[in-house]
């Protein structure tokens, strides 16, 4: 049995999908289900059972021979949290109880970090080892996965780590799923529901000269992607290590508003606001992922481009109101 944490969210519930898909349905679906909407992400999905998240470890200790690997996508992925003890509970002891238990009984252990973890790119978007303990994120989410990765990487270096495991450091993830994610929502929903309600979108000024309004860059990866890379992972258990989850190529947010326009057969009206106080000082104006670690273990499938992926979510989903 495998067991997929964060089962009921975005990249979860697409997870669960691309395992359906590939005929696999003997999944344990673990998270924190009190909220209905999230649980719409899970209809017509094929599970052995699901569990609450706080129950999870009263589970383990007796089911511990019928788990065969733990992909974990479950945590508190709020950018504007500053509740430190939050991700202190959900993203680092969470994490680690599961490192452990993967470790304890030699299972394979496949965890979401984040390319929040490189903060304002001072020092790159290479998935290096080597860099992980000078990496300064700019917000509380950012500096939890990456205090899980300098524990993982410090464990493993003293041989107390899974058989395989892979930290996945996933870039700027958009696509079916994510209704229920508010604001944290990709741009591309956000968008497509302006765009729907107003005629137009908004997209953020600069407030750096090198970036005209609307020009900041991101590494946008499709969701279908996403997982797919996951199922590589799972079963190709290449070096154990981080690995950028990225397309490799940044795109602006204007492109993006631009192609989410183009989908809905719509004529481009974007208009530019203020950044949000709360998250100014640290909003990142530039990521791209270094992808020759994850080429060169040997994936090598198709990524959607930005339009391709876009045109699939809009017209596919967001058009009907539909799930993954």
């Amino acid at each position: 049995m495998l067991i997929v944490t964060g089962a009921a969210g975005f990249i979860g519930s697409c997870m669960i999908k691309k395992l359906n898909n590939e005929q696999f349905d003997d999944i344990l679906a673990v998270d924190d289900f009190s909220r209905k909407e999230k649980n719409k992400n899970l209809l017509n999905k094929k599970y052995r059972g699901r569990l609450e998240r706080d129950k999870l470890f009263n589970w383990l200790p007796d089911n511990a021979k019928s788990v065969s690997g733990i992909i974990h996508l479950g945590a508190r992925t709020d950018t504007t949290e500053q509740n430190w003890q939050i991700f202190e509970e959900l993203n680092i002891d969470y994490s680690k109880a599961l490192w452990n238990f993967c470790t304890q009984h030699q299972l394979p252990f496949i965890y979401a970090s984040s390319a929040a973890t490189y903060g304002d790119g001072k020092f790159g978007f290479v998935d290096s080892h080597e860099i992980v303990g000078q990496l300064k994120p700019l917000n509380p989410y950012g500096k939890s996965k990456n205090d899980f990765d300098k524990w993982a990487l410090q464990e493993a270096a003293n041989s107390k780590q899974p058989p395989f495991w892979a930290g996945l450091k996933f870039f700027n993830v958009y696509g079916p799923n994510e209704y229920h994610k508010g604001r944290m929502a990709s741009v591309v929903f956000h968008t497509f529901n302006k765009v729907k309600a107003e005629g137009k979108m908004r997209l953020f000024k600069s407030y750096k000269p090198e970036y005209a309004d609307g020009d900041q860059l991101r590494d946008f990866i499709y969701v279908k992607d996403v997982v797919d890379i996951c199922w590589y992972m799972l079963n190709a258990q290449p070096s154990n290590g981080l690995y950028n989850v990225g397309t490799g190529i940044a795109r602006s947010f204007k492109d993006l508003a631009t192609n989410t326009f183009n989908a809905m057969n719509r004529v481009p009206q974007i208009e530019y606001i203020e950044i949000p106080e709360d998250i100014r000082n640290f909003y990142q104006y530039f990521t791209e992922a270094k992808t020759k670690k994850l080429v060169t273990s040997g994936y090598n499938f198709h990524l959607n481009t930005l339009e391709d992926g876009i045109y699939d979510y809009v017209t596919n989903y967001l058009n009907l109101n539909a799930y993954w």
